[in-house]
């Protein structure tokens, strides 16, 4: 069950589009809108390495 709340994180994240849709603060030219969704992509790839693990040790 812990390991399905790493999975459900950036599911939730992404989901909730009024959270994230907006320009500002803006990063190396990029509005809000665009890092927000890439910055979830490692962030995305280490969770489902969390969510691994846990199953691993279960």
């Amino acid at each position: 069950m812990k390991k399905a709340i790493f999975l459900l994180l950036p599911f939730a994240g992404l989901l909730w589009v009024p959270l994230y849709n907006r320009h500002d603060p803006v990063l190396l030219g990029f509005p809000f809108f665009y890092w927000y969704q890439l910055a979830w992509v490692p962030v995305t790839s280490v969770l489902i390495w969390m969510a691994w693990k846990a199953d691993k040790q279960s």
